[in-house]
């Protein structure tokens, strides 16, 4: 009689609890925030057609009217080649439209159109909105201990060649 494989896997509930220590244990919190910004993206896009990294540039623009692709590649830490798919993507659904810089007419200046703006005025369902919330739970003391964190791994992260 064959033995069945599945048998001697305990159910999830009966697993041991993992001892992962605390840098593993942060990195596999980094990887759930993650894969849930990119589900939420995915969700965001299917709602009101636009993702949640496409909203952040669009919210950028909309607080900085006139403001240079370079200065919003800058703002997020993007490679400009990077950005450039998003402005895109942003310009082809009439969101977002360059218009020449007057000073330099070789430079062109980000700007919301009449959809773009709408879109920038949503404030519920997005990625935003649940970093806000989760943000409100917190004490500020936290809130600024967490930021230091997360750019303190930005940086050693950057430092990896």
């Amino acid at each position: 009689m064959a033995r069945d494989p599945s048998a001697s896997i305990p159910p999830p509930s009966q697993e041991p609890e993992r001892n992962l220590g605390p840098v593993l244990e942060f990195m596999r919190t980094l990887w759930a925030v993650d894969h849930a910004l990119q589900s939420a993206s995915k969700r965001m896009e299917a709602r009101n057609g636009i993702t949640g990294p496409q909203r952040l540039v669009l919210r950028i623009v909309g607080r900085n009217p006139g403001i240079s692709a370079g200065a919003v590649s800058e703002t997020l830490h993007l490679h400009p080649s990077t950005l450039t798919g998003v402005l895109k993507r942003l310009e082809t659904r009439g969101l977002v439209e360059r218009r020449a810089d007057p000073a330099d007419a070789r430079r062109a200046l980000l700007h919301l159109t009449s959809r773009g703006r709408e879109l920038d005025d949503v404030r519920s369902g997005s990625v935003e909105a649940a970093v806000r919330r989760s943000l409100g739970r917190l004490p500020p003391r936290t809130v600024q201990a967490a930021r230091r964190l997360a750019e303190t791994l930005v940086e050693d992260l950057e430092r990896i060649e």
